[in-house]
């Protein structure tokens, strides 16, 4: 693996998953891989699991780890091809870059979609700079339009708590919230699922469709009872609109998942990347209840990272 950034990175999913299950269970098993390598963590936004599950992973593997808040610790950055520095900005993220270059082994940054720019961050304009200027691996720890590290994590969740013969049925069902929200982690997952040997379907209300370029085929019902029926698992996230960019249409129906909503499935597991907005995206009887393997998604977001460092590793030192 020489970078990471979609599911079209991955040679195989369902080995990486095996890896990382195989990491789970003993996740001190190859603390001498990354020895003599660093990894710098770079962080334009706020982050909890992404920034402990990395550095925990990329301690397990032995590597030295920089973390750095750019948007706090950093002088204001310049993404602008170009651009006249003559205001706020200080320094041009492919100095930055460059920079980074020189003091780490392996690069992973963390960047979230502006929402007022569509094109800028359907065309990444972050996560791209990283891509053009690195002259190591680039990880991302999300971006404006994927989150592949917690998308690896899902799938592990799954592959965890389904023992089957037949498909799961996966539904990833839009939730209410207060404010607009990137579409990063449902066009991730869509992404994923459908390498996945799973039957998947979206719901959202009209006017929450995602971007096609993630979805392709995948059915959208905009019946959230009639896509909940017999799943076996449920992924709970809001999103804005993608068409009418960043917006938020009137939605009258009620979209919070319920207990009595569950009633409609087969008994399926519940899924959030978290951070949750209790009670407004999903209800604490759900949250806390018995269907819910939330904190379990979250704990494999650290084998999900180690999974993809331990792979880029292999890339480092075979050279």
């Amino acid at each position: 693996m020489k970078k990471f950034t979609a599911v079209s990175d991955v040679e195989n999913l369902q080995d990486i998953i095996k890896k990382a299950l195989q990491i789970k269970e003993n996740p001190l098993s190859e603390t001498e891989k990354g020895k003599g390598k660093t990894i710098g963590l770079v962080f334009l936004n706020s982050s909890l699991r992404t920034r402990l599950s990395s550095q925990i992973a990329a301690q397990n593997l032995g590597l030295n780890v920089l973390t750095l808040n750019a948007a706090q610790e950093a002088w204001n950055l310049e993404f602008a091809d170009g651009a006249v520095m003559n205001g706020d900005t200080v320094e041009h993220i492919k100095d930055a870059i460059e920079v980074l270059n020189q003091y780490c082994d392996i690069i992973a940054v963390r960047c979230f979609a502006g929402m007022k720019n569509k094109e800028d961050d359907v065309n990444e304009s972050i996560l791209s700079q990283f891509e053009k200027h690195a002259k190591v691996p680039v990880i991302s720890l999300e971006s404006a339009t994927r989150h592949p590290l917690q998308s690896l994590a899902d799938c592990i969740t799954i592959t965890e708590n389904w023992k089957e013969e037949r498909k799961p049925k996966v539904v990833l069902t839009w939730a209410p919230h207060i404010k607009p929200i990137a579409q990063a982690v449902g066009n991730s997952f869509a992404e994923w699922m459908q390498e996945m040997d799973v039957d998947f379907v979206i719901t959202n209300p009209e006017g929450y469709d995602l971007d096609k370029k993630f979805t392709k085929d995948v059915k959208v019902i905009h019946s959230q009872d009639e896509a909940l029926k017999d799943a076996d698992f449920i992924y709970v996230k809001n999103w804005s609109s993608f068409d009418e960019y960043a917006a938020m249409p009137e939605v009258k129906e009620s979209w919070m998942l319920t207990n009595e909503k569950l009633e409609n499935t087969n008994k399926a597991k519940v899924m959030h990347c978290l951070p949750v907005r209790r009670n407004v995206e999903l209800s604490d009887e759900v949250m806390d209840g018995e269907n819910s393997i939330i904190y379990q998604q979250a704990k494999n977001r650290i084998f999900s990272a180690q999974a993809v460092f331990s792979e880029i590793l292999d890339e480092l030192n075979s050279k």
